[in-house]
């Protein structure tokens, strides 16, 4: 696989609506595209799904660009790749730094299914044609008013984030609304173990699931909580890579986790981490960054995995933006989302637009200095 080239650009895509956590709110999304080209032309396209701020993980958008810049690609440039997964290999001198590895790896995929002419779900076994899709409801509206649109879109799951002394009037609100929805709460880790009472209470709300209670670090608390607490637990921010998702079943500190491509190092880890949840029947879920349709495509691969037995953080390209930046968009239908069929990521990226909304760009190839 001859890479001639490989091309960095900062973007922003404004949002319809501010994205709104307990750390920080959005009212564009900022993002990295990769674009690998190769000695025919051909281009694969990766994403960054960093947030400019550290507070999700400590990885940001520009810590992902300096990385990319004087780690990733020259290694990439000067070593070349047979495979994707070589991507990876390459990469494991750096400590760190997933979701810049991500990206990269990514785009590889993307050009090696352009390459062979298979669809990135076949290249790495995916088993559905279409993928249950999930709702996120941030904290930025009126939930009456989101609940009731998101329901009329038909999502399959909702996801509600939550603020540390809040949660419990958001959920009643919810279930006055519909007692049967099936709600997930997301905490990001706000809860400590001291606050384990309060957490084993909120079982009588019958929720699908609990997401991150503690901190990234926490199994041995996560371990204690879920052997008191009724409600599964998910692991979000825990797992960055294939060992913490083997310490979080081994020990017993969840009885789901959430992959995400870009918070586990790339595709071959998030396929790596899925085969493994599988063979312990731990199910998993794809789990969503506000990103681009780029990143999107990626994920609807990954969920066609046999073991992705739970809607994820999966939606249509306007979810969250007036326009993205592929077409044709991606569709949400009656709650799910086709699986692309078409050679790499499937979908074509919208050339035009991504210039319009490119801040920033760097290109290198064989004659940039390493």
């Amino acid at each position: 696989m001859r890479i001639q080239s490989v091309r960095l650009r900062k973007v922003s895509l404004p949002l319809k609506a501010p994205f709104v956590t307990h750390q920080a709110e959005l009212k564009e999304r900022p993002l990295i595209i990769i674009e690998v080209r190769d000695d025919a032309g051909r281009i694969g396209y990766g994403e960054v799904t960093a947030f400019p701020d550290p507070f999700y993980t400590y990885e940001t958008l520009d810590t992902a660009w300096h990385i990319l810049e004087d780690y990733l690609i020259p290694s990439l440039l000067k070593n070349g790749a047979e495979h994707p997964s070589d991507c990876a290999e390459q990469s494991e001198g750096v400590q760190g730094h997933p979701m810049a590895k991500a990206g990269l790896e990514g785009s590889l995929w993307d050009l090696y299914g352009k390459q062979t002419g298979q669809s990135l779900a076949d290249l790495i076994g995916g088993t559905r044609s279409s993928v249950g899709a999930g709702a996120v409801i941030s904290l930025g509206g009126s939930l009456e008013n989101d609940v009731d649109r998101l329901k009329a879109e038909g999502f399959q799951r909702y996801k509600l984030k939550v603020v540390k002394g809040r949660e419990r009037e958001a959920i009643t609100t919810i279930q006055e609304i519909d007692p049967d929805l099936p709600i997930m709460i997301d905490a990001n880790g706000q809860y400590h173990p001291e606050d384990m009472d309060h957490l084993c209470s909120l079982d009588d709300h019958g929720l699908t699931m609990i997401e991150q209670p503690f901190a990234a670090g926490d199994f041995y608390w996560h371990k204690r909580l879920q052997k008191e607490m009724k409600t599964p637990i998910c692991l979000d921010e825990s797992i960055m890579s294939f060992q913490d998702a083997v310490q979080a079943v081994e020990l017993g500190s969840c009885r789901i986790i959430n992959i995400k491509i870009s918070r586990v190092g790339g595709l071959t880890a998030a396929v790596k981490i899925h085969d493994f949840c599988r063979s312990r029947g731990v199910p998993v879920w794809c789990g969503g960054m506000v990103e681009s349709g780029i990143s999107k495509a990626h994920n609807l691969a990954l969920a066609s995995l046999p073991n992705f037995t739970i809607p994820g953080d999966l939606s249509g390209s306007t979810r969250y933006f007036h326009k993205d930046l592929v077409h044709p968009e991606i569709v949400m239908n009656r709650g799910s989302i086709e699986v692309p069929k078409k050679s790499g990521i499937g979908i074509q990226v919208d050339e035009e637009y991504l210039n319009e909304v490119t801040l920033a760009h760097k290109t290198f190839d064989e004659s940039t200095p390493l």
